[in-house]
């Protein structure tokens, strides 16, 4: 462990100096929100020396707040965290399960939605969940702090939009107005604890009658990315999510996904499973927006 170094500032200032400051140095840097991606790749395929700076201590990092427009979840909050909010798990369904998906038991009581979000896997769970309900990325760096949507945040396998001198303090999400609900499904090849094959995130608010009024739709592990699948919004807006509007939907993720063949599925396969999440999810979030 002598390659290794560690830091762990109390505020945002700190962490951002200590980032830019190694940055400028040339020395490789990782923040640490969980930590339950990063040390699996540093006991396995990724074993290169590098300061890994703890941003667990820092209050901004650990806040949540449901205010009467907005909520904000810092960007270490444990999914266990999460889990037992009965206001969030209230506002945002899908998301918290989505949460919940995460490991097991004991890797929830460190794994967090901004973790997952920042190692940037085609298959992290909550990130279709997250583009879905139009969360926001805040992040902090050298100029202070800037967001970015979450569809836009990632910007290929492992990669992000954030520099080696900014880290994400959080996100923020629009709180849910009336009628408005939101649901996660994904696919995996066992019953639990095992990586997506496709996912897919509905959010939608509905009128009195019933109608569509807004939607989002986001598909997971079939792209390089989550994807926003506007045509799939689109074909849930103005309908009573009804099953001819649902496998509108539903086709329009099948055409966007660009999924790869593996062991795990082929292209074919996921193109087709991705379309049925989204059926399914779009069902789930209607039923709790009606209720």
């Amino acid at each position: 462990m002598s390659s290794y170094s560690y830091a762990a500032p109390t505020s945002v200032d700190e962490a951002v100096e200590v980032l830019a400051t190694n940055a400028a140095s040339g020395q490789r840097t990782q923040c640490l929100a969980g930590g339950t991606d990063v040390l699996v790749q540093m006991s396995s395929v990724d074993r290169e020396p590098r300061l890994l700076v703890d941003v667990k201590h820092i209050e901004e990092t650990n806040a949540i707040d449901i205010g009467n427009n907005e909520i904000y979840i810092g960007a270490a909050i444990p999914s266990a965290i999460l889990n037992e909010n009965e206001e969030l798990k209230a506002l945002l369904p899908g998301l918290i399960e989505s949460a919940d998906l995460i490991g097991s038991t004991q890797i929830q009581g460190r794994a967090s939605i901004g973790g997952n979000l920042c190692n940037s896997s085609p298959a992290g769970d909550t990130i279709p969940a997250l583009i879905a309900v139009g969360a926001q990325c805040v992040i902090a760096g050298p100029d202070g702090t800037r967001e970015v949507a979450t569809e836009d945040f990632i910007t290929g396998v492992g990669t992000n939009c954030m520099s080696d001198s900014e880290f994400l303090l959080g996100l923020k999400i629009p709180r849910p107005g009336a009628r408005t609900s939101d649901a996660y499904l994904r696919f995996i090849p066992r019953t639990e604890m095992d990586i997506a094959v496709a996912g897919a995130g509905v959010a939608l608010t509905l009128d009195e009658n019933g109608v569509c009024t807004a939607a989002r739709v986001s598909i997971g592990a079939v792209a390089p990315t989550a994807l926003l699948v506007q045509e799939a919004a689109d074909a849930l807006i103005g309908t009573n999510v009804d099953d001819v509007a649902l496998q509108a939907a539903a086709d329009a993720c099948s055409a966007a996904a660009s999924p790869i063949s593996d062991k795990r599925g082929t292209v074919v396969y996921r193109r087709k499973v991705v379309g049925v999440l989204c059926k399914r999810a779009g069902a789930i979030a209607r039923d709790r927006a009606s209720a």
